[in-house]
Formats: C-alpha cells, structure tokens, sequence
C-alpha cells in the first residue's frame, strides 16, 4: 500500500464510530435521499447480483436490501476494516442476512469476470487516485448489460451558490466534522478531495472511455451531489 492509501484508510478507520451521524448531520439527512435516488436509478431486480464498493457502514446495500424486500445476493466491499465493523453492527441489528462484507481494495476486486448484474460506489470514487483502473474494476465484474451507478459530491456551477457553498466546506464543515469525530484531519481532507474532483462532463467521459456505454449524469440538490449510470458493453 502506498503512503496516500495508507492515509485514507487510516482516516475512514478513525472516523467510523461516528461516521454515520456526522453524514446525516452534515448533509442535513439529504444523503439519505440521495442513495435512494441512486438505488432507484440503477433499476437492480430482484433475484440478481449486487455490489456495493466502498461500502462503508452499509446504507447503499442495506437500502438496496429494502428495494428488493431482501430478494438479492448483494456484497459489500471497502477497503477499512472499522468502517466495515460499523456496518456489520448495523446488519446484526436489523437483522439483515442478504449482505455478506469483504475487505478488499476497490483497485483488485477479488471476484472473476462477469459476476455482477449491478455495482454501486457512493463517496467513494473521489478517495481513489486511479479512478480509471477502479472503473475498469467494475467493467470486468459486471456482467455485459450490468450497470454501475456512481454518486459522489460535486460543487455548484451557480456562482452565488458555489460562493456559499465553499464557505461551508471550507470553513464550517471541517469545524463540525473536527468537534464530533476528534479528526482534524479527515474533514479537511473531504472539501479538498471533492474540489479536486473532475467534473460531472469529465467523469462521464472517463466512464465512456473505460468501456461503459449510455452514460448519463444528473445533478441533484442544486449541484452539490451528481449521480452517474453507465451500462457495461
């Protein structure tokens, strides 16, 4: 592992415990909406194969689990072991039985070709640096039809939102996120990664040019979040 993963890794380790909280708290409980919007984008039915990669404490699988009334072999994958602690609590305490956990790095996904009918990544894409390779991960373990649907954050185009908004996630947020997390460091780092992130135009393109094709795109909350699906051909 180089330097830089070892940093996020250790960062979302730290940050776990209270990971879940400080999300609701942050977005205001819109990323709640927001993964549903994605789950439902992606149309997964019933009976299929699902991954989620970055899985963190499980909300994408879990609401992928609720879509399907739990009719789904659905995996979660991340690479931070705590993250993936947080989420098994989660599914003891719901009960849920239809998602099985691996820790793994989303850049060797250790699943063989074609297993896949649906893959999820949701905050996640932005923490890895060969975003191609990772897309090229996802291509290869999904079936041909499959679809990967990817949401992340992204900044507002409108000026006077965007003015508003940085002076949220440059000043207020890494403030909260230090207070209830005890990680200076870890809500720096989140403004930094999204505004260094490309945007909703050059993302879809590297989609399309690792293999996926029908892309599309949609900002969503006044352009704070986007949601990207592709087809694997």
């Amino acid at each position: 592992m180089n330097k830089e993963l070892d940093f996020v890794k250790e960062m979302f380790d730290k940050i776990a415990h209270r990971y879940d909280f400080l999300n609701r708290l942050l977005s205001l409980r819109q990323d709640v909406m927001w993964r549903t919007q994605m789950v439902r984008a992606a149309e997964p039915v019933k009976g299929s194969r699902v991954l989620d990669v970055a899985c963190g404490t499980c909300d994408v699988a879990l609401e992928v689990s609720r879509h399907l009334n739990g009719r789904a072999r659905i995996t979660g994958l991340d690479f931070s072991h705590a993250m993936l602690c947080a989420g098994r609590r989660k599914l003891m305490k719901q009960k849920n039985q239809t998602i099985c956990l691996v820790n793994a790095d989303a850049l060797d996904l250790p699943f063989g070709p074609n297993i896949f009918d649906t893959a999820f990544i949701a905050f996640g894409i932005r923490n890895i640096m060969n975003r191609q390779r990772a897309l090229g991960q996802f291509h290869r373990v999904l079936k041909k039809g499959g679809k990967l649907a990817v949401l992340e954050l992204s900044t507002p185009q409108n000026p006077g939102l965007k003015k508003m908004y940085l002076t949220y996630f440059k000043k207020i947020l890494p403030l909260v996120g230090a207070l209830f997390s005890k990680d200076s460091h870890a809500y720096h780092y989140l403004p930094a990664s999204v505004l260094h992130f490309p945007s909703p135009t050059a993302f879809a393109t590297l989609m399309s040019d690792t293999g996926f094709g029908h892309v599309r795109f949609k900002q969503m909350t006044f352009g704070i979040v986007t949601l990207f699906i592709g087809t694997r051909e």
